[in-house]
């Protein structure tokens, strides 16, 4: 009777403790759907990098400074007949080197007669080209080369390194002139990955010979790849970031218990 009532109150919850802590149901959910669709990128990408692509290291450096000695290149598979004027290709050709690999540049194909050279340029069907690929005031070949008319489904390769380069200059006195089939080329190089240069730059001094080749998907493939990558890191941090933040606003949103 005339005593002081004292109530007490509950500390407030911070609404449905459980959900909050670990972070929302939709929260959970679309984090869930971004892990499970970057999980599928991730693996898409790498799967469909190994259909299409072939990993080579280059063991010399006769394509530099294009391709420095060490360097890790991807080369989309292709078939002879895809090979274009300009193109880094890995080939194989017993007269050239026995059970290896060479990555070179194709300047020619069949019916091309190349030359060299005419103001320090390597001339293909009397047209001079221009090769910013080339290392930085070198001349496009040191010694002169007869002219070379390249039989049909054939291909004549230089490297970029044309001092040191053993290419089509050094096979001149073989019964294919320097050339190579085209059947023997496995693949072309679409980038350099390691170190991380990139795709390679367009041969753009050969257009006016007629169709450059078109890179290959490995943009797409990298975007994948770092997409799916992305999504699922980001949907896996969603849990504990949820919960530490509603660990957070349970402490600084509760009211002591012996308020009045």
């Amino acid at each position: 009777m005339g005593g002081e009532s004292t109530t007490r109150t509950a500390p407030r919850s911070a609404g449905a403790g459980t959900a909050q802590a670990g972070g929302s149901r939709i929260g959970n959910r679309l984090s869930g759907v971004a892990m499970a669709l970057g999980l599928v990128l991730f693996l898409a990408g790498f799967g469909w990098a190994a259909l299409v692509y072939r990993p080579y290291t280059v063991p010399t450096s006769s394509m530099s400074p294009t391709i420095a000695i060490g360097d890790r290149v991807l080369a989309q598979r292709v078939d002879g007949d895809e090979v274009r004027r300009g193109d880094v290709v890995v080939f194989r050709d017993k007269s050239w080197v026995t059970n290896a690999n060479v990555v070179k540049r194709v300047v020619a194909v069949g019916g091309d007669t190349v030359a060299c050279c005419t103001n320090g340029k390597l001339t293909v069907n009397g047209k001079q080209i221009d090769e910013p690929y080339l290392p930085a005031g070198s001349l496009a070949e040191t010694q002169n080369i007869p002219t070379v008319t390249v039989p049909k489904g054939r291909l004549f390769l230089l490297g970029d390194e044309r001092q040191g380069s053993l290419d089509s200059t050094a096979h001149l006195t073989d019964a294919a002139k320097g050339t190579v089939s085209q059947d023997a080329v496995v693949a072309r190089v679409d980038s350099v990955v390691w170190p991380m240069k990139g795709l390679l730059k367009r041969p753009t001094g050969f257009e006016t010979l007629g169709t450059l080749s078109q890179p290959g998907p490995v943009r797409t493939i990298e975007f994948m790849i770092v997409a799916g990558a992305v999504l699922v890191l980001g949907g896996g941090a969603y849990g504990p970031i949820a919960k530490r933040l509603g660990r957070s606003r349970s402490r600084t949103g509760a009211e002591p218990a012996s308020a009045r």
